[in-house]
Protein backbone atom coordinates (compact mmCIF):
# COMPACT_ATOMS: atom_id res chain seq x y z
CA UNK A 1 0.00 0.00 0.00
CA UNK A 2 1.04 3.43 -0.91
CA UNK A 3 1.62 6.43 2.07
CA UNK A 4 -0.93 8.99 1.67
CA UNK A 5 0.75 11.57 0.65
CA UNK A 6 -0.74 13.75 3.67
CA UNK A 7 1.41 11.35 5.95
CA UNK A 8 4.49 11.13 4.33
CA UNK A 9 6.38 13.75 5.52
CA UNK A 10 5.33 12.64 8.82
CA UNK A 11 7.47 9.80 9.31
CA UNK A 12 9.00 9.33 12.87
CA UNK A 13 13.16 9.95 12.05
CA UNK A 14 14.53 7.22 13.27
CA UNK A 15 17.39 8.55 16.06
CA UNK A 16 18.66 6.70 19.28
CA UNK A 17 16.44 7.57 22.47
CA UNK A 18 16.94 11.19 23.76
CA UNK A 19 15.49 13.35 26.61
CA UNK A 20 13.33 14.89 23.84
CA UNK A 21 10.00 12.60 21.94
CA UNK A 22 11.23 11.74 18.33
CA UNK A 23 10.62 15.23 16.19
CA UNK A 24 7.15 16.01 14.60
CA UNK A 25 5.29 13.08 16.59
CA UNK A 26 2.14 15.28 17.96
CA UNK A 27 1.23 15.96 14.04
CA UNK A 28 2.42 12.39 13.37
CA UNK A 29 -0.21 11.25 16.03
CA UNK A 30 -2.71 13.27 14.98
CA UNK A 31 -2.46 12.41 11.34
CA UNK A 32 -2.49 8.40 12.30
CA UNK A 33 -5.70 9.49 14.52
CA UNK A 34 -7.45 11.33 11.76
CA UNK A 35 -6.62 9.10 9.47
CA UNK A 36 -8.24 5.91 10.83
CA UNK A 37 -11.08 7.57 12.12
CA UNK A 38 -10.25 6.66 16.12
CA UNK A 39 -12.10 9.42 17.87
CA UNK A 40 -9.53 10.28 20.87
CA UNK A 41 -6.45 8.63 22.01
CA UNK A 42 -4.16 9.26 25.08
CA UNK A 43 -0.21 8.77 24.71
CA UNK A 44 2.21 8.67 27.42
CA UNK A 45 6.44 8.37 26.73
CA UNK A 46 8.69 7.95 29.89
CA UNK A 47 12.57 7.78 28.75
CA UNK A 48 15.14 7.80 31.41
CA UNK A 49 12.72 8.31 34.28
CA UNK A 50 11.67 11.30 32.78
CA UNK A 51 7.49 11.77 31.42
CA UNK A 52 8.56 13.51 27.98
CA UNK A 53 5.09 13.10 26.99
CA UNK A 54 1.26 12.46 28.38
CA UNK A 55 -1.26 14.04 26.27
CA UNK A 56 -4.78 13.50 24.53
CA UNK A 57 -5.57 13.52 21.30
CA UNK A 58 -9.23 14.24 19.37
CA UNK A 59 -12.07 14.00 21.39
CA UNK A 60 -13.31 11.83 24.04
CA UNK A 61 -17.15 10.81 22.22
CA UNK A 62 -17.60 10.82 18.41
CA UNK A 63 -19.81 13.72 16.94
CA UNK A 64 -18.68 16.11 20.47
CA UNK A 65 -16.10 18.43 20.63
CA UNK A 66 -14.99 18.19 24.33
CA UNK A 67 -11.46 17.00 23.84
CA UNK A 68 -8.97 14.53 25.39
CA UNK A 69 -6.78 15.89 27.78
CA UNK A 70 -3.69 14.45 29.88
CA UNK A 71 -6.16 13.72 32.79
CA UNK A 72 -9.06 11.86 30.60
CA UNK A 73 -10.09 7.97 31.89
CA UNK A 74 -9.57 5.72 29.20
CA UNK A 75 -10.21 1.53 29.76
CA UNK A 76 -6.90 -0.12 29.27
CA UNK A 77 -7.71 -3.68 29.33
CA UNK A 78 -5.75 -6.29 29.94
CA UNK A 79 -2.91 -4.01 30.09
CA UNK A 80 -4.57 -3.90 33.65
CA UNK A 81 -3.58 -7.83 34.49
CA UNK A 82 -0.08 -6.47 35.14
CA UNK A 83 -1.56 -4.01 37.82
CA UNK A 84 -3.60 -7.03 39.15
CA UNK A 85 0.05 -8.76 39.65
CA UNK A 86 1.37 -5.64 40.91
CA UNK A 87 -1.15 -5.92 43.88
CA UNK A 88 -0.17 -9.63 43.98
CA UNK A 89 3.51 -8.58 44.24
CA UNK A 90 2.96 -6.24 47.25
CA UNK A 91 1.30 -8.98 49.45
CA UNK A 92 4.24 -11.22 48.76
CA UNK A 93 6.44 -7.95 49.77
CA UNK A 94 4.42 -8.01 52.71
CA UNK A 95 4.70 -12.06 53.47
CA UNK A 96 1.38 -12.99 52.92
CA UNK A 97 1.62 -14.93 50.33
CA UNK A 98 4.55 -16.26 47.59
CA UNK A 99 4.15 -16.72 44.39
CA UNK A 100 3.89 -20.54 44.05
CA UNK A 101 2.16 -20.79 47.30
CA UNK A 102 -0.84 -23.09 46.45
CA UNK A 103 -4.29 -21.31 45.59
CA UNK A 104 -6.05 -23.84 47.79
CA UNK A 105 -4.10 -22.63 50.74
CA UNK A 106 -5.73 -19.50 50.12
CA UNK A 107 -8.75 -20.12 48.98
CA UNK A 108 -9.95 -23.33 49.89
CA UNK A 109 -13.02 -23.63 48.05
CA UNK A 110 -11.29 -22.78 44.78
CA UNK A 111 -12.09 -25.73 42.23
CA UNK A 112 -10.59 -26.63 38.79
CA UNK A 113 -11.83 -29.51 36.31
CA UNK A 114 -9.45 -31.95 37.36
CA UNK A 115 -9.09 -32.66 41.35
CA UNK A 116 -4.76 -33.06 41.02
CA UNK A 117 -4.90 -29.67 39.65
CA UNK A 118 -7.05 -27.96 41.92
CA UNK A 119 -4.62 -28.96 44.19
CA UNK A 120 -1.84 -28.26 42.43
CA UNK A 121 -2.27 -25.11 41.19
CA UNK A 122 -0.27 -22.13 42.42
CA UNK A 123 -0.28 -17.98 42.72
CA UNK A 124 2.13 -17.99 39.61
CA UNK A 125 0.26 -20.12 37.64
CA UNK A 126 -2.86 -18.48 38.26
CA UNK A 127 -0.81 -15.61 35.74
CA UNK A 128 0.80 -17.24 33.23
CA UNK A 129 -2.16 -18.92 30.67
CA UNK A 130 -0.39 -22.27 31.68
CA UNK A 131 -3.73 -24.06 33.47
CA UNK A 132 -4.91 -26.42 30.27
CA UNK A 133 -7.78 -24.25 30.10
CA UNK A 134 -8.72 -23.11 26.23
CA UNK A 135 -8.06 -19.95 24.79
CA UNK A 136 -10.39 -17.75 26.42
CA UNK A 137 -12.33 -20.02 28.39
CA UNK A 138 -15.47 -18.94 30.52
CA UNK A 139 -15.08 -15.39 29.54
CA UNK A 140 -18.87 -15.80 27.86
CA UNK A 141 -19.55 -15.30 31.96
CA UNK A 142 -18.65 -11.60 31.45
CA UNK A 143 -18.41 -10.49 27.92
CA UNK A 144 -19.44 -8.70 26.80
CA UNK A 145 -21.26 -7.70 29.58
CA UNK A 146 -22.00 -9.83 33.16
CA UNK A 147 -24.10 -10.06 36.06
CA UNK A 148 -22.60 -12.76 38.57
CA UNK A 149 -20.43 -11.84 41.49
CA UNK A 150 -16.84 -12.56 41.82
CA UNK A 151 -17.26 -15.54 44.50
CA UNK A 152 -20.06 -17.56 41.57
CA UNK A 153 -17.42 -16.80 38.72
CA UNK A 154 -14.81 -18.65 40.41
CA UNK A 155 -17.06 -21.28 41.71
CA UNK A 156 -18.53 -22.18 38.39
CA UNK A 157 -14.63 -22.36 36.72
CA UNK A 158 -14.53 -26.09 37.99
CA UNK A 159 -17.05 -26.80 35.30
CA UNK A 160 -14.91 -25.63 32.66
CA UNK A 161 -13.22 -29.08 31.11
CA UNK A 162 -9.57 -28.22 30.23
CA UNK A 163 -8.27 -28.34 26.57
CA UNK A 164 -4.85 -29.92 27.45
CA UNK A 165 -3.16 -30.84 30.46
CA UNK A 166 -1.70 -28.73 32.77
CA UNK A 167 1.20 -27.22 32.50
CA UNK A 168 2.15 -28.43 29.25
CA UNK A 169 1.04 -25.35 26.45
CA UNK A 170 -0.04 -21.51 26.50
CA UNK A 171 -3.27 -20.38 26.12
CA UNK A 172 -4.28 -16.96 27.08
CA UNK A 173 -7.28 -16.79 29.57
CA UNK A 174 -9.14 -14.07 31.72
CA UNK A 175 -10.67 -15.89 34.34
CA UNK A 176 -7.94 -17.35 36.07
CA UNK A 177 -7.02 -13.32 36.58
CA UNK A 178 -10.64 -13.64 38.30
CA UNK A 179 -9.65 -15.96 40.53
CA UNK A 180 -6.50 -13.97 41.89
CA UNK A 181 -8.50 -11.06 42.24
CA UNK A 182 -10.53 -13.22 44.54
CA UNK A 183 -7.53 -14.63 46.37
CA UNK A 184 -6.69 -11.19 46.82
CA UNK A 185 -9.69 -10.38 48.76
CA UNK A 186 -9.74 -13.53 50.77
CA UNK A 187 -6.05 -12.17 51.97
CA UNK A 188 -6.36 -9.19 52.40
CA UNK A 189 -9.76 -8.65 53.91
CA UNK A 190 -10.95 -5.82 51.32
CA UNK A 191 -12.37 -6.03 47.79
CA UNK A 192 -9.94 -6.37 45.28
CA UNK A 193 -11.11 -2.93 44.02
CA UNK A 194 -10.49 -0.85 47.74
CA UNK A 195 -7.54 -3.08 47.87
CA UNK A 196 -6.59 -1.61 44.24
CA UNK A 197 -7.27 1.69 45.58
CA UNK A 198 -5.34 1.52 48.54
CA UNK A 199 -2.01 -0.59 47.76
CA UNK A 200 -1.61 0.55 44.16
CA UNK A 201 -3.37 3.17 43.28
CA UNK A 202 -2.83 5.39 45.57
CA UNK A 203 0.79 4.60 47.01
CA UNK A 204 2.25 4.67 43.06
CA UNK A 205 0.78 8.40 42.63
CA UNK A 206 -1.54 7.49 40.07
CA UNK A 207 -4.23 10.34 40.70
CA UNK A 208 -7.09 9.33 38.13
CA UNK A 209 -6.69 5.64 38.16
CA UNK A 210 -9.77 3.44 39.56
CA UNK A 211 -10.88 0.04 39.18
CA UNK A 212 -14.70 0.37 39.89
CA UNK A 213 -17.22 0.64 36.97
CA UNK A 214 -19.48 2.90 39.35
CA UNK A 215 -16.72 5.54 39.71
CA UNK A 216 -15.35 5.34 36.55
CA UNK A 217 -19.13 5.71 34.52
CA UNK A 218 -19.02 8.70 36.91
CA UNK A 219 -16.22 10.67 36.40
CA UNK A 220 -17.04 13.72 34.26
CA UNK A 221 -13.22 13.49 31.87
CA UNK A 222 -13.97 10.02 30.66
CA UNK A 223 -13.55 8.47 26.92
CA UNK A 224 -16.53 6.69 25.44
CA UNK A 225 -16.22 3.58 23.14
CA UNK A 226 -16.00 3.25 19.93
CA UNK A 227 -15.93 0.69 17.03
CA UNK A 228 -16.93 -0.52 13.13
CA UNK A 229 -19.65 -3.09 14.11
CA UNK A 230 -23.02 -4.10 12.32
CA UNK A 231 -21.35 -5.31 9.19
CA UNK A 232 -20.66 -8.46 8.25
CA UNK A 233 -17.46 -9.34 10.58
CA UNK A 234 -16.75 -6.48 13.43
CA UNK A 235 -14.10 -3.85 12.00
CA UNK A 236 -16.11 -2.85 9.32
CA UNK A 237 -18.76 0.03 8.63
CA UNK A 238 -19.17 3.42 9.71
CA UNK A 239 -17.55 4.35 13.37
CA UNK A 240 -20.00 4.54 15.94
CA UNK A 241 -20.61 4.90 19.43
CA UNK A 242 -21.38 1.84 22.21
CA UNK A 243 -23.32 1.07 24.42
CA UNK A 244 -21.06 1.37 28.02
CA UNK A 245 -22.87 -1.67 29.20
CA UNK A 246 -20.57 -3.48 26.60
CA UNK A 247 -17.70 -3.95 29.19
CA UNK A 248 -16.96 -7.01 31.33
CA UNK A 249 -18.65 -7.53 34.61
CA UNK A 250 -17.40 -5.73 37.30
CA UNK A 251 -16.76 -9.17 38.64
CA UNK A 252 -13.97 -9.80 35.83
CA UNK A 253 -12.16 -6.77 36.79
CA UNK A 254 -8.73 -8.23 37.70
CA UNK A 255 -8.40 -9.26 34.14
CA UNK A 256 -8.83 -6.05 32.52
CA UNK A 257 -11.65 -3.60 33.85
CA UNK A 258 -8.80 -0.54 35.21
CA UNK A 259 -9.09 2.71 33.69
CA UNK A 260 -6.15 5.16 33.71
CA UNK A 261 -5.04 9.01 32.20
CA UNK A 262 -2.27 9.68 30.13
CA UNK A 263 -0.85 11.24 33.18
CA UNK A 264 -1.41 7.99 35.05
CA UNK A 265 0.14 6.06 32.61
CA UNK A 266 2.98 7.80 32.57
CA UNK A 267 3.57 7.38 36.15
CA UNK A 268 2.86 3.54 35.80
CA UNK A 269 5.78 3.71 32.94
CA UNK A 270 7.86 5.12 35.64
CA UNK A 271 8.13 2.73 38.17
CA UNK A 272 8.04 -0.47 35.72
CA UNK A 273 11.56 1.20 34.41
CA UNK A 274 12.67 1.97 37.88
CA UNK A 275 11.68 -1.76 38.86
CA UNK A 276 8.89 -0.55 41.44
CA UNK A 277 10.96 2.60 42.95
CA UNK A 278 8.58 5.69 43.45
CA UNK A 279 9.04 8.48 41.14
CA UNK A 280 10.98 11.56 43.39
CA UNK A 281 13.11 9.35 45.32
CA UNK A 282 9.49 8.68 47.40
CA UNK A 283 9.80 4.68 48.78
CA UNK A 284 8.52 1.72 46.71
CA UNK A 285 5.47 -0.14 45.34
CA UNK A 286 7.13 -2.94 45.60
CA UNK A 287 10.57 -4.81 45.88
CA UNK A 288 12.96 -5.07 43.15
CA UNK A 289 12.91 -8.83 43.65
CA UNK A 290 9.20 -8.74 43.21
CA UNK A 291 9.71 -6.44 40.13
CA UNK A 292 12.20 -9.41 38.37
CA UNK A 293 9.69 -11.72 39.02
CA UNK A 294 7.28 -9.97 37.08
CA UNK A 295 9.31 -9.72 33.99
CA UNK A 296 10.49 -13.25 34.10
CA UNK A 297 9.25 -15.31 31.16
CA UNK A 298 7.28 -18.70 32.61
CA UNK A 299 5.32 -19.73 29.97
CA UNK A 300 6.92 -20.15 26.16
CA UNK A 301 4.17 -18.93 23.90
CA UNK A 302 3.80 -20.54 20.36
CA UNK A 303 5.24 -18.22 17.35
CA UNK A 304 2.99 -17.98 14.50
CA UNK A 305 4.91 -15.72 11.19
CA UNK A 306 3.40 -12.38 10.62
CA UNK A 307 2.35 -12.18 7.01
CA UNK A 308 3.79 -8.96 4.33
CA UNK A 309 3.55 -6.55 5.19
CA UNK A 310 3.87 -6.50 8.99
CA UNK A 311 6.42 -9.66 8.23
CA UNK A 312 9.28 -8.10 10.42
CA UNK A 313 7.70 -8.16 13.80
CA UNK A 314 7.64 -11.59 13.73
CA UNK A 315 9.34 -12.50 16.85
CA UNK A 316 12.51 -15.12 17.83
CA UNK A 317 10.83 -15.84 21.02
CA UNK A 318 8.17 -14.91 22.63
CA UNK A 319 7.06 -16.14 26.33
CA UNK A 320 4.33 -14.86 29.29
CA UNK A 321 5.37 -13.78 32.21
CA UNK A 322 3.34 -12.19 35.23
CA UNK A 323 1.03 -10.07 33.38
CA UNK A 324 3.39 -9.21 30.60
CA UNK A 325 4.39 -10.19 27.12
CA UNK A 326 8.31 -10.54 26.95
CA UNK A 327 9.50 -11.22 23.54
CA UNK A 328 12.46 -9.79 20.97
CA UNK A 329 12.68 -7.69 18.34
CA UNK A 330 16.26 -6.48 16.56
CA UNK A 331 18.30 -8.13 19.11
CA UNK A 332 16.46 -6.00 22.02
CA UNK A 333 13.77 -7.31 24.92
CA UNK A 334 10.64 -6.02 24.58
CA UNK A 335 8.23 -6.60 27.64
CA UNK A 336 4.58 -5.05 26.39
CA UNK A 337 0.81 -6.06 27.35
CA UNK A 338 -1.80 -5.33 24.48
CA UNK A 339 -5.39 -4.64 26.02
CA UNK A 340 -8.89 -4.78 24.45
CA UNK A 341 -12.64 -4.32 25.51
CA UNK A 342 -15.33 -3.17 23.27
CA UNK A 343 -14.53 0.10 21.96
CA UNK A 344 -10.97 0.47 23.68
CA UNK A 345 -7.42 -0.69 23.05
CA UNK A 346 -4.07 -0.03 24.64
CA UNK A 347 -0.70 -1.12 24.22
CA UNK A 348 1.66 -0.43 27.07
CA UNK A 349 5.71 -1.12 26.01
CA UNK A 350 8.60 -0.97 27.87
CA UNK A 351 11.58 -1.22 26.05
CA UNK A 352 14.14 -1.94 29.49
CA UNK A 353 17.67 -1.81 28.19
CA UNK A 354 17.17 2.00 26.57
CA UNK A 355 15.16 2.93 29.68
CA UNK A 356 11.73 3.85 27.96
CA UNK A 357 8.56 3.00 28.01
CA UNK A 358 5.07 4.09 26.60
CA UNK A 359 1.28 3.79 26.26
CA UNK A 360 -1.16 4.51 23.54
CA UNK A 361 -4.88 3.99 24.61
CA UNK A 362 -7.57 4.83 22.16
CA UNK A 363 -11.52 5.01 22.60
CA UNK A 364 -11.89 3.02 19.01
CA UNK A 365 -10.12 -0.63 18.00
CA UNK A 366 -8.35 0.45 14.82
CA UNK A 367 -5.17 -0.90 14.58
CA UNK A 368 -3.47 1.96 12.61
CA UNK A 369 -3.31 4.19 15.39
CA UNK A 370 -2.21 1.86 18.12
CA UNK A 371 0.45 -1.12 16.69
CA UNK A 372 1.31 1.07 14.24
CA UNK A 373 2.81 4.20 16.38
CA UNK A 374 3.71 1.16 18.43
CA UNK A 375 6.38 0.12 16.43
CA UNK A 376 7.06 3.33 14.90
CA UNK A 377 8.32 4.07 18.50
CA UNK A 378 10.02 0.93 19.14
CA UNK A 379 11.89 1.58 15.51
CA UNK A 380 12.73 5.32 16.84
CA UNK A 381 14.19 4.08 20.14
CA UNK A 382 16.00 1.43 19.05
CA UNK A 383 18.04 3.43 16.27
CA UNK A 384 15.73 1.97 13.12
CA UNK A 385 15.34 3.04 9.86
CA UNK A 386 11.98 4.70 9.74
CA UNK A 387 8.93 2.97 8.24
CA UNK A 388 5.40 3.50 8.17
CA UNK A 389 3.63 1.07 10.55
CA UNK A 390 0.70 2.29 10.68
CA UNK A 391 0.08 1.76 6.47
CA UNK A 392 1.31 -1.27 7.12
CA UNK A 393 -0.94 -2.35 9.84
CA UNK A 394 -4.07 -0.65 7.88
CA UNK A 395 -2.90 -2.73 5.15
CA UNK A 396 -3.12 -5.68 7.36
CA UNK A 397 -6.32 -5.26 8.63
CA UNK A 398 -8.37 -4.74 5.85
CA UNK A 399 -6.30 -8.03 4.18
CA UNK A 400 -7.51 -9.93 7.06
CA UNK A 401 -11.30 -8.81 7.38
CA UNK A 402 -11.89 -8.80 3.77
CA UNK A 403 -10.52 -12.71 3.99
CA UNK A 404 -13.01 -13.10 7.06
CA UNK A 405 -15.77 -11.69 4.62
CA UNK A 406 -15.13 -14.00 1.83
CA UNK A 407 -15.73 -17.01 4.16
CA UNK A 408 -18.91 -15.24 6.09
CA UNK A 409 -20.36 -15.07 2.13
CA UNK A 410 -19.42 -18.65 0.99
CA UNK A 411 -21.32 -19.94 3.93
CA UNK A 412 -24.35 -17.82 3.27
CA UNK A 413 -24.22 -18.53 -0.13
CA UNK A 414 -24.64 -22.40 -0.42
CA UNK A 415 -25.96 -23.80 2.42
CA UNK A 416 -27.34 -27.06 1.80
CA UNK A 417 -31.13 -26.79 1.56
CA UNK A 418 -32.16 -29.71 3.98
CA UNK A 419 -33.53 -29.29 6.98
CA UNK A 420 -35.05 -28.40 9.72
CA UNK A 421 -35.74 -31.60 11.20
CA UNK A 422 -38.34 -30.48 13.17
CA UNK A 423 -41.29 -28.48 13.43
CA UNK A 424 -40.11 -25.28 14.89
CA UNK A 425 -42.04 -25.92 18.58
CA UNK A 426 -40.11 -28.79 19.28
CA UNK A 427 -36.84 -27.13 19.24
CA UNK A 428 -38.10 -24.43 21.91
CA UNK A 429 -37.20 -25.26 25.56
CA UNK A 430 -34.64 -24.70 28.72
CA UNK A 431 -31.33 -25.53 28.33
CA UNK A 432 -28.32 -25.57 30.30
CA UNK A 433 -24.79 -25.62 30.07
CA UNK A 434 -22.73 -26.52 33.60
CA UNK A 435 -20.50 -23.79 33.25
CA UNK A 436 -22.34 -20.89 31.55
CA UNK A 437 -25.88 -21.65 32.66
CA UNK A 438 -29.33 -21.28 31.01
CA UNK A 439 -30.14 -21.08 27.37
CA UNK A 440 -34.38 -20.78 26.88
CA UNK A 441 -34.94 -21.29 23.35
CA UNK A 442 -38.61 -19.59 22.73
CA UNK A 443 -41.17 -19.37 19.65
CA UNK A 444 -42.87 -16.23 18.22
CA UNK A 445 -44.76 -15.25 15.42
CA UNK A 446 -41.22 -14.39 13.55
CA UNK A 447 -39.89 -17.78 14.47
CA UNK A 448 -37.29 -19.19 16.97
CA UNK A 449 -35.17 -16.54 19.68
CA UNK A 450 -32.22 -17.66 21.99
CA UNK A 451 -32.18 -15.60 25.20
CA UNK A 452 -28.63 -16.83 27.22
CA UNK A 453 -29.82 -15.71 30.57
CA UNK A 454 -26.65 -14.99 32.13
CA UNK A 455 -25.59 -12.34 30.13
CA UNK A 456 -28.02 -9.35 30.64
CA UNK A 457 -29.19 -7.92 27.46
CA UNK A 458 -28.31 -11.25 25.17
CA UNK A 459 -30.87 -12.03 22.78
CA UNK A 460 -30.98 -13.48 19.40
CA UNK A 461 -33.20 -14.14 16.38
CA UNK A 462 -32.91 -18.05 15.12
CA UNK A 463 -32.56 -18.09 11.42
CA UNK A 464 -32.73 -21.58 10.03
CA UNK A 465 -28.76 -22.51 8.10
CA UNK A 466 -28.81 -25.48 7.40
CA UNK A 467 -29.63 -29.48 8.57
CA UNK A 468 -30.51 -28.52 12.19
CA UNK A 469 -27.99 -25.47 12.24
CA UNK A 470 -29.42 -22.37 12.58
CA UNK A 471 -27.90 -18.55 13.05
CA UNK A 472 -28.40 -16.49 15.97
CA UNK A 473 -27.98 -12.97 15.25
CA UNK A 474 -28.63 -10.88 18.19
CA UNK A 475 -30.31 -7.57 19.29
CA UNK A 476 -27.02 -5.95 20.14
CA UNK A 477 -25.00 -5.78 16.83
CA UNK A 478 -21.92 -5.74 18.83
CA UNK A 479 -22.31 -9.33 19.89
CA UNK A 480 -20.69 -12.05 17.47
CA UNK A 481 -23.41 -14.18 15.50
CA UNK A 482 -23.22 -17.73 15.88
CA UNK A 483 -24.37 -20.70 15.03
CA UNK A 484 -26.63 -23.29 16.86
CA UNK A 485 -26.57 -26.61 16.24
CA UNK A 486 -29.17 -29.10 17.18
CA UNK A 487 -28.17 -32.58 18.15
CA UNK A 488 -31.44 -35.32 18.09
CA UNK A 489 -31.58 -38.34 19.76
CA UNK A 490 -33.04 -41.58 18.47
CA UNK A 491 -36.46 -40.34 19.46
CA UNK A 492 -36.30 -37.23 17.74
CA UNK A 493 -36.11 -35.19 20.91
CA UNK A 494 -33.40 -32.32 21.35
CA UNK A 495 -30.59 -34.14 22.82
CA UNK A 496 -27.90 -30.67 22.78
CA UNK A 497 -26.68 -28.30 21.63
CA UNK A 498 -23.40 -26.65 20.51
CA UNK A 499 -22.27 -23.29 19.09
CA UNK A 500 -19.55 -21.63 17.30
CA UNK A 501 -19.09 -17.78 15.98
CA UNK A 502 -20.01 -17.17 12.27
CA UNK A 503 -16.99 -15.19 11.87
CA UNK A 504 -13.26 -16.25 11.69
CA UNK A 505 -12.25 -13.24 13.14
CA UNK A 506 -14.61 -13.32 16.15
CA UNK A 507 -12.98 -11.86 19.67
CA UNK A 508 -11.83 -15.24 21.47
CA UNK A 509 -14.22 -14.19 24.66
CA UNK A 510 -17.11 -14.94 22.36
CA UNK A 511 -16.08 -18.91 23.06
CA UNK A 512 -19.13 -20.01 21.83
CA UNK A 513 -17.47 -23.46 21.22
CA UNK A 514 -17.05 -24.33 24.63
CA UNK A 515 -20.42 -24.38 25.35
CA UNK A 516 -22.69 -27.99 25.51
CA UNK A 517 -26.26 -27.22 26.26
CA UNK A 518 -28.61 -30.43 27.17
CA UNK A 519 -32.23 -29.90 28.28
CA UNK A 520 -32.63 -28.86 31.85
CA UNK A 521 -34.35 -31.38 33.66
CA UNK A 522 -31.18 -33.61 32.06
CA UNK A 523 -28.92 -31.30 33.00
CA UNK A 524 -29.76 -31.22 36.47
Amino acid sequence: MKTPIALAPLLLLAAPASADPPAGLDRRIEAVRAASGTPGMAVAIVEDGKVVLAKGYGVRRLGETAPVDADTLFMIGSTGKAFTSAALATLVDAGRIGWDDRVIDHLPDFQMYDPWVTREITVRDLLVHRSGLGLGAGDLLMVPRGKLSRAELVRRLRFLRPATSFRSGYAYDNILYTVAGALIERVSGQTWEDYMRDHVFRPAGLRSATADMVRQLGAPDRAQPHARAGGAVRGTGAMRLLDERDRLGQAGAPAGLIAASATDLARWLQIQLAQGALPEGKGRLYSAAQAAEMWTPVTPMPIEPYPAPVAEITPQYQAYALGWDVRDYHGAQIVWHAGGLFGFTTVVVLIPEKKVGFAIALNSEEAEPRHGLMWELIDHYLGLPAQDWPARFGQYRRARIAAAEAVVRQRAAAPAKVGPSLSLPRYAGRYADPWYGELVIGRDARGLTADFTTTPNMRARLVHYQYDTFVATFSDAAIEPAYLTFALDAEGQVARITAKPVSPLADFSFDYQDLLFTPVTAAR
